[in-house]
Parts: structure tokens; sequence; C-alpha cells
């Protein structure tokens, strides 16, 4: 499917179903809306699917990763071949989010678009567009061409997950340079200068940091993207884990099942997905707030409300995946709970 059919395929979610969903929480025999932003969550959710009835028993987290030729300014800590270490670690259920999945029953898929270096093991989803992106100081990071191919990519596997049973998609990303990217494209979607939504990503030193804004900054003035122009802003300062999570976001919105934003990385991917078609907006769930500066702007500039702030900043999918569990907690109540009727009691009525 392309991008433009993807788009255009896209609608809001159910207003109907959202409020037999919000009739169904206020009929249960507790305080009316005392569950808060886990009750707008599942109401929100029954819209995105167009049924009140909710079971999320089935989910996915899908790990973009990719390496991004700005690391060549020393804007990271580590080298990039920490890249396809961690994506190998991904297929061998050996990192983080992998743990964190296992508790909250969730498959995780690592998906190799753009990582330096060929990636083996057998649960890496294979689907390279290129071995990295280019210096984004220098020119642009990829081509528009590579940055649909990336969008499409990542549109084509939320829609085949959807068609193998998925219910909910939680989002991470691997790619050693990319908070550098994600901040970038966030300063031109938000028309703010990068020193002001630029932080330390994975442990940079003041030296480091100073780097990493001026690398943005030059990459700004030369490639003058479009901040009205999705697609331009990712293919000349974004990288391909962004543009294929983008497309997850996309993909979601298309198969109207919910998508679970992870951090600051994947928020940003969120948004270029929002500026391609505004109704995705409709389709997302917030995780927790990063602890990048930029976090609590984009989750503003997205309309979103998270569950967590815990100052987590680890990527992976982990915030994302730490979301799940809370969900669950929702459904119990929503799914199970006996109604005023039920036990014959008077039903609480609203305060005006």
């Amino acid at each position: 499917m392309t991008l433009d059919e993807a788009i255009r395929g896209i609608v809001p979610p159910d207003e109907t179903a959202i409020q037999l969903a919000w009739q169904r929480w206020d009929s249960i025999a507790k305080p009316l809306r005392s569950l808060g932003l886990l009750e707008e969550a599942l109401a929100r959710i029954a819209g995105m699917t167009g049924m009140p009835e909710i079971d999320l028993s089935r989910r996915a987290v899908t790990v973009f990763c990719a390496d991004n030729g700005v690391v060549q300014e020393g804007v990271t800590q580590t080298g990039q071949e920490v890249t396809a270490v961690v994506t190998e670690n991904l297929s061998k259920g050996d990192t983080s989010v992998c743990r964190m999945a296992q508790v909250a029953h969730a498959d995780v898929f690592p998906v190799d678009i753009g990582v330096a270096r060929d990636v083996t093991g057998g649960k890496i989803l294979h689907r390279k567009i290129a071995y990295g992106t280019q210096n984004m100081v220098n020119g642009p990071a990829m081509t528009r061409k590579q940055a649909i191919q990336a969008l499409e990519t990542g549109i084509q596997l939320a829609l085949e997950l959807k068609e193998n049973g998925y219910q909910i998609l939680a989002t991470g990303e691997m790619g050693i340079g990319n908070t550098t990217t994600s901040s970038a494209i966030t300063a031109v979607f938000l028309r703010l200068p990068p020193e002001q939504v630029t932080g330390r990503g994975a442990g940079l030193s003041s030296e480091g940091l100073k780097k990493k804004i001026q690398a943005i900054e030059r990459a700004i003035a030369i490639n003058k993207p479009d901040c009205n122009d999705a697609v331009d802003v990712l293919c000349k300062v974004g990288g391909l884990d962004l543009a294929g999570l983008a497309g997850v976001f996309l993909g979601g919105a298309l198969a109207r099942i919910p998508v679970v934003v992870d951090g600051f990385i994947s928020a940003a991917a969120a948004l270029a997905a929002v500026r391609l078609c505004p109704f995705v907006k409709g389709y997302l769930l917030a995780s927790h707030v990063s602890s990048e500066p930029a976090g609590q702007l984009l989750m503003r500039e997205l309309e979103l409300q998270p569950f967590i702030t815990a100052n987590m900043s680890l990527g992976e999918g982990t915030g994302a995946v730490a979301a799940l569990p809370i969900l669950d907690m929702a459904c119990a109540v929503y799914n199970g709970m006996r109604t005023f009727e039920q036990i014959e009691i008077a039903p609480y009525q609203p305060l005006a």
C-alpha cells in the first residue's frame, strides 16, 4: 500500500462507540469517572476499533532499528556499532524491553530498517532500506524516496500485525544518534530553537550536548526542511527508524487499532504521522512523559496525557510496554465489574 493510499483510508474514531463505552463505565458500581485516564483510554480505544467491547489480550511491540550518519559529529556517548549489537540482542530476548514484554505478555518484533551492518537473528524482520542515513549536517539524511519507503514499511507492518490478530501496538526504537534526529524534527515541526528541545540523550556531557545542539542547528540551516511537509522534514533531518515508526502510527490508524507512544523519539515520530494525517491523533495512547526536554512539549502538541511519570529515557519501547499492564487493569474493571443495577443500589449521579 502506498503512503497516499494509506492516508486517504484513515477515518476519525467512531463517536458512537466512544459514547457506548462511557455508558458502560458510568454503569459500573464505583464512583463516576474515578479511574480517570484509564477510563478515558478505554473509551478512546472503543472509538478506535468502532466497538465498545474491548479486548487487548494480543499485543505487539515494534522496535525499529537504524543508524544515523550524524554520529560523525560527536553527538553520542557510544559508537553506532551498538545499534547492531542491541538489534541482535532484541532477537535473543536479551534487552530491557524484552524482559519487560515478557511480564506484559507482549511479543517483540525488532525491525532492521537501516542498521549500518547486516544483522542476524531469527526474530529480526529484515526491512533494510539503507545501511544507515547520511550525515544530515552535510545534506539530507536520506532521499525523499527512502523516507516514503520507510513510512510505507511501517504502514505495512502495522497492517500485517492486525491481520495476525494483534489488537494493540506498542512502539519502540533502537538507533545510536536518534535523539539528535528526533530533536531536529521536533525543532522544525514546533518552530522552536534546537536548544529548547534537545537533551542529553543517553548520558551526554555538557560539551557533548553543545556539539549536539550545534549539529542540529547546522543541519536545519543547510537543509532548510519545510515544516509543512512532514516527508521533507523526515528525509532531511530525520532517520529511517523515525520514518518507520511514523508509518506504524499511520498503519495503526488505518487498521483501526490503538498504538501506544513510547517516549520522546516515538512521540516525535507520532507528530510526523499526525502532520501527514491529522486523524492519526485519535488512535494514539501516551504511555509516559520522557525526561527529555521536549517530552512535555510533544505531549501537549499531540494533546495526549500519559499514564506514567517516572523519568524514563531508555527507549526500545520500554515506556510503552510499561503502560500495557495498566490498560489490563482498566480492562479488568471495564469488562468484569458488576453494575449498579446488578447489585441493586442507586447509581452515582454526575455533579452539576
